[in-house]
C-alpha cells in the first residue's frame, strides 16, 4: 500500500483522489507525529521545519492542495528514498 500511495502522491496526477486516512497513515509511516485540534490533523517531524496541516473533505478524501504540500515536503527532504513501513 505504501508504495502505491507514494507513487500516487509523487505523480501529482491523483491529488483529488487520495484518501485522507491513507495520507495520515502514510505520514505516520515516515515518522511524522500527529496532533489533532478539531478537524485539523497537524503533522510534524524532527529535522523538518514545515508542518503539514491536513483536514478531511466530506467525502473522506484529502484536500488536493494539502496533498501537493505533502509531496513538496517529501521531495524537499528526500523522504521517498527512506525505508519505511505502513
Amino acid at each position: 500500500m505504501a508504495k502505491n500511495i507514494l507513487a500516487a502522491i509523487l505523480s501529482g496526477l491523483s491529488d483529488r483522489n487520495i484518501r485522507f486516512d491513507d495520507l495520515k497513515k502514510f505520514l505516520t509511516s515516515f515518522g511524522f507525529e500527529c496532533r489533532i485540534k478539531g478537524d485539523h490533523h497537524i503533522f510534524s517531524k524532527e529535522g523538518i521545519e514545515e508542518i503539514i496541516n491536513l483536514q478531511p473533505l466530506k467525502d473522506g478524501k484529502a484536500k488536493p492542495y494539502q496533498v501537493k504540500q505533502t509531496r513538496n515536503v517529501i521531495l524537499k527532504y528526500k523522504l521517498h528514498k527512506e525505508e519505511h513501513d505502513v
